[in-house]
């Protein structure tokens, strides 16, 4: 049988194909690193070339901002956004101009220094923050300022007169308790609470004014108790109402507690609570978060220590605070005050067991036996008396009349 013999075809195609797959390989990484390389060289022009950007010169110290509640809880970054942000807000500056790319986050950290810092009076608390791109991100805030430069000097002068006078009748010597206290009063005693005032968002409404709201009355106890070396700092909140309000962080002998001395004001109070024009509420002088938050919530973005002790309340240090109740006690305690013709007779329990129990002999049975009393010691034909009674803070305050 014959065999036929066939020639192999080359393969030219596949070569060619293989030659031109590389080629265009080559020249396409040429292309792309022409167009990287070109890009690096816009990039460095632009460094090169682009306006430098006027950073905040920071001349604040770690010492200055040692303790500072809020600037304590942000992190390296965020403090070097708050020091420039303090700086410029210091010297009155129209632009801050700002190492952070987060307008938002920036305005954030904004109202965290105002909180540390209630002598800032002068910045009212708002401020537009916008964010620019580039060869570098930054952001500038513009603060909105209540007064100018001169005015501010004149205003930080009657400020200081006025934080001087009061602070003379306190010692420096005196104990957590007693500087707390004596500010607790100091305010509460000499500013009314005005939701007209002027200036009623800082300190100077409180000081040279002496008519504010919760936000004056809570930066000027902040002030002052800084003064005295206590620890203080400026919480914000809703009430009961959902209105939002503000109030304070203390230490006190060395457990964190909370005052608000907006509430302890007798023209905050309503008419029905403000028994007599010098009544002062001592609920909120140093109480806990069960205390607090039967009325009060912090905001839920700003992270509180816990506030666990009643030891320096103040109804708790002069005995008016009862986790039992005693019926022979509080009758004792009526009599005890009626016998030097004093006012009143408080009354505060540590639960709504006892309260209920309180007031169902109170004034069931004791306040009438008190009253015979009243009327035995002084000759009285008719006797009156008024009360306070108030279910939300377990409280009972009674206010004999003499005459």
């Amino acid at each position: 049988m014959g065999q036929v013999k066939r020639k192999r075809k080359k393969k030219h195609g596949c070569l060619w194909t293989v030659f031109w797959v590389l080629f265009f390989l080559i020249l396409l990484e040429i292309t792309v690193g022409a167009v990287i390389y070109r890009e690096k060289i816009i990039e460095e022009a632009a460094k090169y070339f682009a306006p430098e950007i006027p950073y905040q010169e920071v001349k604040i110290k770690e010492e200055d901002v040692k303790r500072k509640f809020y600037y304590e809880q942000l992190d390296e970054e965020e403090k070097t956004v708050y020091k420039e942000i303090m700086q410029g807000a210091l010297e009155l500056a129209p632009e801050i101009y700002i190492h952070s790319s987060d307008a938002k986050r920036t305005n954030e950290i904004f109202e965290r220094v105002l909180k540390d810092r209630p002598d800032m009076f002068w910045c009212d608390g708002t401020a537009k923050a916008t964010h620019y791109e580039g060869a570098e991100e930054y952001t500038v805030l513009e603060p909105v300022y209540s007064c100018t430069a001169e005015e501010k000097e004149q205003r930080q002068a009657e400020i200081e007169a006025e934080a001087k006078r009061c602070l003379e009748g306190i010692s420096p010597d005196a104990s957590d308790y007693d500087k707390i206290l004596y500010v607790f009063e100091y305010i509460v005693n000499t500013v009314e609470y005005d939701a007209l005032a002027e200036d009623n968002q800082n300190i100077y409404s409180v000081f040279a004014h002496k008519r504010s709201v919760c936000a004056g009355y809570s930066k000027a106890a902040q002030y002052l108790l800084e003064r005295l070396g206590v620890f203080c700092t400026y919480v914000t909140g809703t009430v009961r109402s959902g209105e939002g309000h503000a109030w304070n962080l203390v230490i006190c002998e060395g457990d964190y507690y909370y005052v608000d001395t907006t509430w302890g004001d007798p023209v905050f109070l309503s008419s029905q609570e403000a028994i007599a024009n010098d009544y002062v509420s001592y609920d909120y002088m140093c109480c806990d978060d069960r205390e607090l938050r039967k009325t009060h919530m912090p905001d839920a973005d700003t992270k509180l220590p816990e506030c666990t002790k009643m030891d320096y309340n103040y109804y708790v240090v002069n005995g008016m605070y009862y986790e039992e109740y005693d019926s022979a006690r509080v009758l004792k305690v009526m009599n005890d005050t009626i016998s030097v013709r004093a006012n009143p007779s408080v009354f505060k329990f540590s639960d709504a067991d006892n309260y209920n129990t309180a007031h169902n002999d109170i004034f069931g049975n004791l306040i009438d036996k008190a009253a015979q009393d009243l009327a035995k010691q002084y000759n009285l034909e008719q006797v009156k008396y008024t009360y306070m009674d108030d279910p939300e803070l377990n409280k009972i305050v009674v206010y004999w009349q003499y005459e």
